[in-house]
C-alpha cells in the first residue's frame, strides 16, 4: 500500500458533530462543536476548543458551564447552520426550531431535541492558538428515554448521530461490536 505525506493538521476523523448550548435557558445559545471527546472516566471529563472570538465562547467563560448535545441526521441542516451563523446575529433556537431546556445541574440550557446532552462545568481554559480548549466535568447526562432499553441499557444505534470527517457530515451506521467482543469467550449452546 503506498501512501503519501501531508503536513501536520485536523485530520482526526470522524468526530461527533455537536451542538454545545450555553448562555441561560431564557437567553440561550448554541454553536456547533467537532473538537470534543473524552479525556477522562474518572471523573468524568471532557473538552470542547472554541475560538475566543466566537459569540458563545464569553458565555462559556462567563458562566463556567455549557452543554454537549449529540446531533442525529435528522438534525443535520441545523448542525451546519449553527457552525456557520452567529448568535449576536440571529436567535438560533427560533431559526431552527429548537427548544432550550432546563438542565439538572448546571445553569447552560440542553437541547430538547438531542438523543444525549452531557452537562458540563469548566474546570480549566487552556489557549491553544486558533482555539481556546475548555476542559470541563461531565456533572450529568440527559438522555431521551426512547433510547433506553427495558434494561436500562442506551441504544444509541437506534438514534442515527451524526459524525463530522473533514469538512463532512455522515450518519453513523450499523453496530459492529461491543467493547470487548474480540475477546470474549463464545457461549456454549445448550443441547
Amino acid at each position: 500500500m503506498s501512501k503519501q505525506f501531508w503536513k501536520g493538521s485536523a485530520l482526526l476523523a470522524p468526530v461527533p458533530a455537536a451542538l454545545v448550548t450555553c448562555g441561560t435557558v431564557e437567553a440561550p445559545n448554541m454553536l456547533t462543536i467537532a473538537w470534543t471527546g473524552i479525556v477522562c472516566t474518572h471523573p468524568p471529563m471532557t473538552y470542547i476548543s472554541v475560538r475566543p472570538e466566537r459569540f458563545s465562547y464569553h458565555l462559556i467563560k462567563d458562566s463556567g458551564e455549557f452543554a454537549i448535545n449529540l446531533t442525529t441526521s435528522a438534525m443535520c441542516r441545523q448542525t451546519d447552520l449553527c457552525g456557520v451563523k452567529s448568535g449576536k446575529d440571529i436567535d438560533k433556537f427560533r431559526v431552527c426550531g429548537f427548544h432550550a431546556a432546563e438542565a439538572q445541574v448546571i445553569g447552560a440550557p440542553i437541547l430538547e431535541e438531542s438523543p444525549v446532552s452531557l452537562e458540563c462545568r469548566v474546570v480549566e481554559e487552556k489557549p491553544l492558538g486558533s482555539h481556546n480548549m475548555f476542559l470541563a466535568e461531565i456533572v450529568g447526562i440527559d438522555v431521551d428515554e426512547r433510547y433506553i432499553d427495558s434494561k436500562g441499557k442506551l441504544n444509541l444505534q437506534q438514534a442515527g448521530l451524526t459524525a463530522f470527517a473533514h469538512g463532512e457530515y455522515f450518519a453513523i451506521g450499523r453496530k459492529l461490536g461491543d467493547f470487548g467482543f474480540s475477546v470474549r469467550k463464545k457461549k456454549k449452546k445448550s443441547r
